[in-house]
């Protein structure tokens, strides 16, 4: 069945709508990095870069490293982004733009967030690497699709008895990131954790400023949650997306945390861009072994 005009949307040049791509341009293996100027802190790394497109804030380099060809793409914060990112990038595999058909064989993208958060156990150290296990969305997106029967309610009737969750909110959703992926980030170095993703940065995540917020007490009943002897670990805004967005699209995806925030102990990193910047390097190495 043809896919119409304004569903799937191209540039006059041929290229996907907002990520300004052609299918060409794209490899198979994909960091995803939520600042456009942090896409060059990991190509500058590359051998050699074929492909440099920035649209918005969706910014791409696609090279080479170790042999290995690598795109590196900004989503923006956010999983809004995330749905228009990776829609794009199957889009991109697996839709044929010429009929604007379905292909028959589908492409199996691996997709790596190198991303910041902040922890909110005490014991995270600052500066350490977190591998998300488990994602719970607080975001609403994947309650918009349909054939989400890999969703954890279990987990999310827990969470939502335990924190006495507003029926105002959305309610959270539970996934889980690909099991090889997880394997192969499994190091000493990389603490594994239950992240939570959140709608926004100030309030969303407990911060006040100006505004006090609906539940002055929320960070704290979601710190103290815990299930099968696992606890809610940090705060972001972008890992449950990414993990329900790929479960839905059939491609693999893991999240990578770089903690320069503790909000239990109120501390920042002195050190945030060497910190970032080792977990790029070790990405890299790791994927390319």
């Amino acid at each position: 069945m043809k896919i119409a005009e304004s569903e799937l949307i191209l540039n006059p040049n041929g290229s996907i709508y907002h990520l300004n791509l052609k299918p060409e341009d794209l490899a198979q293996t994909i960091i995803t990095v939520g600042d456009p100027d942090r896409v060059e802190s990991i190509s500058k790394h590359f051998d050699s870069i074929e492909v440099k497109v920035h649209k918005r804030e969706f910014k791409t380099h696609t090279g080479t490293y170790n042999g290995k060809r690598i795109s590196v793409i900004s989503t923006g914060i956010g999983t809004d982004n995330i749905d228009i990112v990776f829609n794009e990038l199957d889009a991109l595999v697996n839709i044929d733009f010429e009929t604007r058909t379905i292909k028959e064989t589908h492409t199996q993208l691996t997709i790596i967030r190198v991303g910041t958060s902040g922890a909110i156990q005490p014991d995270i150290p600052m500066d350490s690497f977190l591998i998300s296990e488990i994602a719970i969305g607080f975001d609403n997106l994947l309650h918009f699709y349909g054939n989400t029967s890999f969703l954890d309610e279990s987990f999310s009737e827990a969470f939502m008895q335990h924190t006495n969750w507003s029926t105002k909110k959305s309610a959270p959703y539970v996934v889980n990131a690909d099991e090889s992926l997880l394997n192969l980030f499994s190091e000493e170095n990389f603490i594994k954790g239950i992240t939570a993703t959140n709608v926004g940065f100030y309030g969303p995540q407990g911060r006040v400023l100006r505004l006090s917020t609906q539940d002055e007490n929320l960070n704290n009943k979601i710190a103290s949650f815990s299930i099968n002897k696992k606890r809610i670990t940090n705060l972001e805004m972008e890992t449950s997306g990414i993990y329900g967005m790929a479960r839905l699209l059939n491609h693999k995806a893991i999240s990578l945390n770089a903690i320069l925030a503790n909000r239990a102990n109120g501390e920042f990193s002195q050190t945030p861009q060497k910190t970032v910047e080792n977990l790029i390097l070790k990405t890299l190495e790791i994927i390319t072994r």
